[in-house]
């Protein structure tokens, strides 16, 4: 079943016993453990028979306890396991999950990682319960997941904007959701979301941001890239050297790629990469000025100075000073 499918059976108050959500994206775990949590039961339901519990400091003989409660003037419990990844003595659950409680709904949220499936219990657990694995987007599906869950809150974003909000947030598809939501509580319905709304009310700026800086480097506009960094060096909270390299490795990841691809227009570029084609024009045009061979030279100084951002021969060097000097040898 797929993240609607389970939330309708909350919905419909249509439970199975027990339900498995594990994976790297923490996102969807909590919208389905949120929906159970609003939907499943009444409010005058809910007091005594709404428990969550949490991994780190839930003893497994006590939840097991728990988990084989009777609900009062009620259907059914809802037990909410969260924090899973770090309950111990899983061993003590495996007869449960062999035969849960048809009077319990009890839902386990794995976070940040799969179940280590070669454990007996988890492989009970997978043959019982209804199982839902939370996969991580890649970079370039992060942008149509935006796009349709802009869509959702009733509203549009231009292509740059949601950009912006990748470069800035990268894959973690809660901290987008939550800062679209702030945006969905500002702006009047249908307001197509643009470049301005997130500089004035999330904070990232439209014009002095790694996306913008790749821009530069891509134009070998060498000054623009230069104030872009000094922005950076008065305020650290925008962009740090971490997450500034990986974004131009990607780039001349993509450049060399659709150098071997033969890729010579947009509309192709767009497609094997899956970007807005407003986006890829730019990309096109980089490909004039940056050859296969200069590319080749310019990932391996990408390593080096990821390396040295890493405290690998760094000296006295700031993180400013790195940039400078990264950008200096990939655009000459």
């Amino acid at each position: 079943m797929d993240v609607k499918q389970i939330v309708q059976q909350f919905k419909d108050k249509k439970p199975e016993p027990l339900y498995l959500l594990h994976g790297e994206e923490a996102y969807y775990i909590d919208v389905i453990s949120n929906a159970a949590a609003e939907h499943l039961l009444e409010e005058h339901e809910k007091e005594f028979n709404f428990t969550t519990v949490y991994g780190k400091d839930v003893d497994a003989l006590q939840l097991l306890g728990q988990l084989k409660q009777y609900p009062m003037m009620a259907d059914y419990q809802l037990v909410i396991l969260k924090e899973a990844q770090d309950l111990k003595n899983w061993d003590v659950l495996e007869n449960y999950f062999s035969n849960p409680a048809p009077t319990t709904v009890f839902i386990i949220c794995h976070k940040y990682k799969k179940i280590d499936g070669r454990k007996k219990y988890a492989q009970v657990l997978k043959k019982k319960a209804l199982t839902f694995e939370s996969k991580k987007l890649y970079e370039n599906q992060v942008d149509t997941w935006i796009q349709q869950f802009v869509k959702s809150k009733g509203f549009t974003i231009s292509p740059k904007a949601s950009l912006l909000l990748v470069d800035a947030l990268g894959t973690d598809l809660g901290k987008i959701a939550k800062e679209i939501e702030k945006l969905a509580i500002i702006l009047e319905k249908g307001t197509e979301i643009n470049e301005v709304h997130i500089e004035e009310n999330i904070g990232i700026s439209k014009d002095y941001n790694p996306f913008e800086l790749v821009n530069a480097i891509g134009s070998r506009d060498i000054q623009k890239a230069y104030q872009i960094i000094h922005y950076f060096e008065k305020n650290p909270k925008a962009a740090h050297i971490s997450q500034i390299i990986p974004t131009i490795f990607s780039f001349f990841d993509k450049l060399m790629r659709a150098h071997f691809l033969g890729i010579r227009d947009t509309q192709k570029f767009a497609a094997t990469f899956r970007l807005p084609p407003i986006v890829c024009k730019d990309y096109i045009r980089s490909m004039q000025i940056y050859k296969p061979k200069k590319i080749a030279k310019n990932i391996t100084l990408l390593h080096e100075y990821d390396l040295k951002s890493k405290g690998f021969n760094k000296g006295n060097a700031t993180d400013a000073d790195l940039l400078k000097e990264l950008i200096y040898q990939i655009t000459h």
